[in-house]
């Protein structure tokens, strides 16, 4: 999917690699209606480069981050050399998303008749509310057709993106564990456990995330959470053990939460 205009300062993109010289890598910008750009031989790796050719070469598609632009002479400086691995694999992703979302996005114009000149339109106005089309897709599958239309998007060309969103496009799950120990002294000690498990398995959280609580073995206890992304998932675990610990504390027992199945004292 072309996008219109100059990258940003620091913006991570998708380039083919055209043309290497001893002084640096010619490339253009895949997103950017083939922009050129030059990585600089200080700008393809860290230390000494030797032989350029050991670290890039034609034909190859890599992610650069942009260091200068400069429009009025069509020029774009990039590193290779600042772009971890976990950054290339990020970009990567989205590109390759982006491209299944271009075709997408004109199955949307076939079955609503949309002429070239207003699907160009449509997708202008997706870059300025998303980050990509295909976020578009994704938030129409997750949020619905008003989270769509809310930004402009005609009634029925949301539609169309709503439902192919949710034919096309998984959320991906991550799976956490943690683990309390629970202990309780007074007589009906084991009714303020099944308390405190109750409470961690009661927390509010989004219809999308999960929270499992299962018994390890006198006294601790195993908390499952499957949610969207490891930081929501992290953020419920916390909250599950703090509902656990917090309830077993009311009632003078103590609990503790191990990120891990640590070896009982």
């Amino acid at each position: 999917m072309e996008r219109k205009g100059w990258p940003e300062l620091d913006e991570l993109v998708v380039c083919s690699v055209q043309q290497v010289k001893d002084f640096g890598a010619f490339t253009t910008l895949d997103e950017y209606g083939e922009k050129e750009g030059l990585i600089h031989i200080s700008e393809v790796a860290t230390g000494w480069v030797k032989y350029i050719r050991d670290h890039v070469r034609e034909g190859q598609k890599i992610v650069c981050k942009v260091l200068n632009v400069e429009p009025s002479k069509h020029h774009i400086d990039l590193s290779l050399k600042d772009v971890n691995d976990h950054q290339r694999r990020e970009k990567i992703q989205e590109w390759k998303n982006e491209q299944k979302a271009e075709k997408w996005i004109n199955y949307v114009a076939e079955i609503n008749n949309i002429e070239p000149e207003k699907l160009d339109e449509l997708i202008d106005l997706i870059y300025d509310a998303f980050d990509s089309v295909y976020e578009a897709f994704e938030e129409g599958m997750q949020s619905g057709l008003d989270a769509l239309i809310e930004v402009g998007i005609d009634k029925e060309y949301a539609q169309t993106i709503c439902k192919l969103g949710s034919e096309n496009i998984k959320i991906p799950y991550v799976e956490i564990t943690g683990y309390v120990d629970l202990t309780c002294l007074l007589p009906d000690g084991v009714n303020h456990i099944n308390k405190s498990l109750k409470a961690a398995a009661k927390i509010k959280t989004d219809d999308d995330v999960k929270v499992d609580v299962s018994y390890m073995g006198a006294p601790r206890y195993r908390i499952h959470v499957i949610a969207p992304d490891y930081k929501i998932a992290e953020h419920v675990l916390k909250s599950s053990a703090d509902a656990a610990i917090d309830t077993i504390q009311k009632a003078k027992g103590i609990g503790t939460f191990f990120r891990h199945n640590e070896a009982k004292a």
